[in-house]
């Protein structure tokens, strides 16, 4: 969540660039909510459900 921040403030207005961070980010969620069975809260991840779909969405 971090590396994120710090590249969102660097690239404030290209995003874009962030990419590697923000998928970094959900697979991290992603791991969490495997080992807590869903039931994890973290204030950096999403709910359960966005991360899932996101990482679909932007499968490479």
């Amino acid at each position: 969540a971090c590396k994120l921040q710090t590249c969102l403030n660097k690239y404030t207005y290209q995003p874009d660039k962030c990419n590697d961070n923000l998928k970094q980010l959900y697979k991290c969620c992603q791991k969490f909510y495997e080992e807590t069975g869903e039931k994890g809260e973290s204030t950096a991840c999403p709910i359960p459900s966005v991360v899932k779909r996101w990482l679909k969405d932007h499968e490479k």
